[in-house]
């Protein structure tokens, strides 16, 4: 299979200028005191990057933000020249990569169609035969007629998303497309490009939905600080890239944990939470969790005298505030006859069913009726869930369940 896009030791580097004179005058003053030096930094936004991209294959492009993907973007389209190596594209190239780049706001939406399909390439005959169906893609047909500076940033770029796809590429360059617009058109983008796909397109597929990336593209190209980090089969790459962000944020949590915390909590304090740990299923100390692995919260209390039928309970809130569940000891039927001086109590959750985000840990030592608190640390620890391989990504818990059709 022949190559459609290369990259051989690829690097881009920029020139920051700090200090810019800002007027003529600005200019004559320098240069009449010396002082024509300007503060500029270099930054390099790629460094010695190769990678292949063969015919229809779609490839992801991934990592954080200012780590060059959408750089490697512009030098496939040739918006931008390397600084070092050779960027090689074989075909038309369409680049969905600033929507709408290259509209006046003075002009209409039917005039900004004819102008920037013809910066894409398209002659006025194919502009006219494909007029109908990019009015149609962007669902603006009632406002088509209007100068596009009184559409708002949504109809901006479902105009310039409509435009592009209808160049017909032979590669197609995708930058965050799924940002565009409202949940129902994102979809339609998502579905058109599947198409593109299908019909032997070359993809190069720039987002952070990383679910999108799994079920669209073949292989995938983790970038980070401008260098290729991993590169493959899109599920090893991808878990790869969330293993790092995992082991980034424990770091960061780690850090917090180990601060002093500001704990609204309440209680006699015969009893007290000294520490809670969140384990995973090899007993290591986490603060990232993925949804569906098991997760144990280890709680170390200490009494200060023998308290009989102690009730031992937890609460998950979302980082909004939404509570979770709230459970205890004494509802699950795990009765604690005593307690006294030092102890651990593990609350076990075989399956995590939290979907992603930021989540508070509550833990409190009641009396046996849940009326006297010992000690109630409320919201007091934290840790975070990564929907890791989880397809699932609407709502708060993911319910498992499957599916079952019959034909009638």
């Amino acid at each position: 299979m022949s190559v459609a896009v290369e990259f051989r030791n690829v690097s881009k580097r920029f020139i920051l200028h700090h200090d810019r004179p800002r007027s003529l005058r600005d200019v004559f003053f320098h240069l009449l005191h010396g002082q024509w030096h300007q503060p500029s930094e270099t930054l390099w936004a790629l460094r010695d990057i190769n990678f292949t991209v063969e015919e229809g294959t779609t490839l992801g492009l991934i990592g954080p933000n200012a780590s060059g993907k959408s750089t490697a973007l512009k030098l496939a389209s040739r918006i931008l020249e390397p600084t070092q190596g050779q960027v090689r594209a074989s075909g038309r190239v369409a680049a969905l990569i600033e929507l709408g780049a290259g509209f006046h706001p003075e002009l209409t939406g039917r005039e900004n169609v004819y102008l920037n399909g013809a910066i894409l390439g398209l002659s006025r005959r194919e502009l006219r035969r494909k007029f109908d169906d990019i009015v149609a893609f962007s669902e603006l047909e009632r406002f088509i007629d209007i100068p596009v500076k009184h559409y708002s940033s949504g109809m901006y770029m479902r105009l310039g998303f409509a435009i592009a796809i209808n160049v017909d590429p032979d590669i197609l360059l995708t930058d965050e497309v799924l940002a565009v617009g409202d949940q129902s058109f994102q979809a339609k983008c998502m579905e058109h490009i599947g198409q593109v796909k299908r019909s032997g397109v070359t993809i190069i597929f720039v987002s952070h939905d990383l679910n999108a990336v799994r079920s669209l593209c073949n292989k995938s190209v983790w970038l980070d600080r401008g260098r290729v980090a991993a590169s493959g089969p899109t599920d090893q790459v991808v878990d790869a890239y969330l293993a790092s962000v995992a082991a980034k944020q424990e770091a960061r949590l780690a850090a917090q944990h180990t601060q002093e915390r500001e704990q609204d909590h309440w209680g006699s304090g015969e009893a007290t939470i000294l520490d809670v740990r969140f384990l995973d299923a090899s007993g290591r100390e986490r603060h990232v969790f993925f949804s569906d692995e098991p997760m144990r919260a280890r709680i170390r209390y200490q009494a200060q005298r023998r308290i009989e039928k102690p009730v031992f309970g937890v609460a998950i809130f979302r980082s909004d505030g939404i509570h979770v569940n709230g459970p205890n000891t004494r509802l699950s039927g795990y009765d604690i006859d005593w307690i006294e001086g030092e102890g651990e109590i593990d609350y076990v959750v075989e399956s995590l069913p939290l979907l992603g985000g930021s989540y508070d840990f509550s833990v409190g030592i009641y009396d046996y009726e849940c009326v006297h608190a010992y000690d109630h640390q409320h919201r007091t620890y934290k840790f975070l869930v990564q929907r890791g391989r989880m397809k699932e990504s609407y709502g708060l818990v993911y319910v498992r369940s499957h599916w079952e059709h019959r034909r009638l």
